[in-house]
């Protein structure tokens, strides 16, 4: 029986090994040759293939060489130098509080000019009232068992946002229309916000679409993500950040997003949607 923890970086690093032992077949050399071509001893090609040891850089470099795969090197690079740091863990990252992960990825949008992002069931902080991010900090407060320190939180998250309108900057927005009409607070919350996700529409850097429910879906992804500059993904789940840099990878994700934008509404259309979620909290419905 398999006890070896799966964690995204654990799976990443199986798939790195996968990958490298298919470098090496394609080649036509077994474990023990290729071990002597780039002078180390063939248990540490066994445990690299295996996932249970990181490549160093020189190894990958050697390997493809050795290989004739040296185009890959970028790529496998990338993806070696992602795997110890892209699974951020909420839990441990709020340990001095919520607002300390608010100000973290404030150095990334500083050095991000275009913005991707797509959501499924919340509007993107960047956009968000503050009371609609009030009732979402209180409950991930409450759920990662962080310290309270919900006001100081807040300023952070509100204070990041100005980012929208300083530089240059293009953000490329997807929602589903699941996340204008998922509840957030009280109807008043929700009505503020989606008023404010109106003003929102009109900035000139700012493209926002729908991708309404009623209509036959053209595409499909099961979790949101937000594409800095084709650099980088983050996908965020309830309890950690993934950070996603393999050029392969990211490119997926960017092509996954003009899908997206293939299957959503924009100008008149998404503004029509945003209204009926208005009107339909009006009535109650």
């Amino acid at each position: 029986m398999n006890t070896r923890p799966t964690s995204p970086a654990q799976q990443a690093r199986d798939s790195l090994g996968f990958r490298l032992r298919e470098i090496r077949k394609d080649a036509g050399l077994t474990g023990r040759e290729l071990a002597s071509v780039i002078g180390c001893h063939f248990t540490k090609v066994s445990r690299i293939e295996n996932g249970n040891q990181a490549p160093p850089e020189d190894n990958i470099k050697a390997w493809c060489r050795a290989c004739n795969a040296e185009d890959q090197v970028t790529d496998l690079i990338a993806t070696a130098r992602a795997i110890e740091s892209m699974y951020v863990e909420w839990r441990r990252q709020t340990r001095a509080g919520m607002k300390q992960l608010m100000l973290a990825p404030v150095p990334l949008y500083e050095q991000t000019s275009h913005f991707r992002i797509y959501e499924h069931s919340a509007i993107p902080g960047l956009f968000q009232t503050a009371e609609y991010s009030a009732a979402v900090l209180r409950y991930f407060i409450d759920f990662l068992g962080a310290p309270n320190d919900l006001d100081s939180a807040l300023q952070a998250r509100i204070e990041r946002q100005q980012i929208i309108y300083s530089g240059n900057r293009r953000f490329s927005v997807i929602l589903e229309e699941n996340a204008i009409r998922v509840r957030v607070g009280s109807p008043e919350t929700m009505a503020g916000q989606l008023d404010r996700l109106l003003a929102t529409m009109s900035l000139p850097r700012v493209s926002l679409g729908i991708v309404p429910q009623a209509e036959i879906r053209k595409t499909f992804t099961q979790v949101p993500f937000w594409i800095y500059d084709s650099e980088m993904v983050g996908v965020e789940t309830p309890t950690a950040k993934l950070e996603i840099t393999q050029p392969r990878e990211v490119q997926l994700y960017v092509d996954m997003f003009a899908h997206l934008q293939g299957s959503a509404v924009f100008g008149a259309k998404a503004r029509a949607l945003i209204t009926r979620a208005l009107a339909d909290l009006s009535d109650g419905s």
